[in-house]
């Protein structure tokens, strides 16, 4: 029987995928990608031999594309599962993918690769020995207002993900419901316009709700609950 490797990739910058990825790549017989054209970029960029097989794997096609990568695995081909940018399953396609190989009783191997996850926490100086990653926030305010509340009493360090265009928003439920905390705002990691914000969430709350111009992929990271990282100046802070 065939393996799944489940690579990582780069969130950006493609000098930062790694020679064990560029090798399995260049080695499997078929690779299921969330978007094929960029996937393709890295196999044009480090010139690597291209596999036969090629299709794609996304969030609307994940259940479709288990039984083919099972088919492929069951006839002794190896498969390569790629998302974007990251690593497969966190907040991107693979979730079902590899359960179902491990169900089914094939090989599944890890490639780890670059994350936003931890890039951002990294970049906003907040600690790191523990965090928890929340995904994307619901679109609607009362149901992200009450997802927030959730870890309003947490100590842990608080990482998301969030859109150009709903991030004024979620900074400012943030505020209102975790208090005014230290937190950064991560724009583009690794890649031409990176820019990391960092501040009080008062302070970056008034930024981004000022026409502060935004594109691309956001990963905001917030301080847990703990004095040391509140803002002394706020008033009327229960946290």
């Amino acid at each position: 029987m065939g393996t799944l490797y489940v690579v990582g990739t780069p969130i950006g910058n493609l000098e930062d995928i790694s020679l064990r990825a560029q090798r399995i790549l260049a080695e499997v017989a078929a690779v299921a990608a969330e978007d094929t054209r960029v996937t393709r970029k890295i196999y044009e960029r480090y010139a690597l031999s291209s596999p036969g097989i090629r299709f794609s794997c996304h969030e609307h096609n994940e259940s479709q594309a288990v039984p083919r990568i099972l088919g492929l695995l069951a006839a002794g081909e190896n498969v390569a599962l790629c998302s974007d940018g990251g690593m497969p399953g966190i907040s991107d396609p693979g979730y079902r993918v590899i359960n179902a190989c491990h169900d089914a009783g094939h090989g599944v191997e890890i490639i780890p690769g670059p994350s936003a996850i931890t890039t951002a926490l990294v970049a906003s100086g907040l600690p790191g020995a523990s965090f928890t990653f929340k995904g994307f926030p619901p679109r609607k305010s009362g149901q992200r207002r009450r997802f927030l509340e959730e870890d309003k009493a947490s100590a842990h360090t608080l990482v998301f993900f969030e859109s150009p265009h709903r991030i004024a928003a979620l900074l400012r439920d943030a505020l209102e419901i975790l208090g005014d905390r230290r937190a950064a705002v991560c724009v583009e990691m690794t890649k031409q316009y990176e820019a990391v914000h960092r501040d009080y969430l008062s302070e970056l709350t008034r930024a981004f709700a000022s026409g502060k111009t935004v594109r691309g992929e956001i990963t905001v990271v917030v301080a847990g609950n703990n004095p040391k990282f509140t803002n002394p100046s706020a008033s009327g802070n229960d946290t």
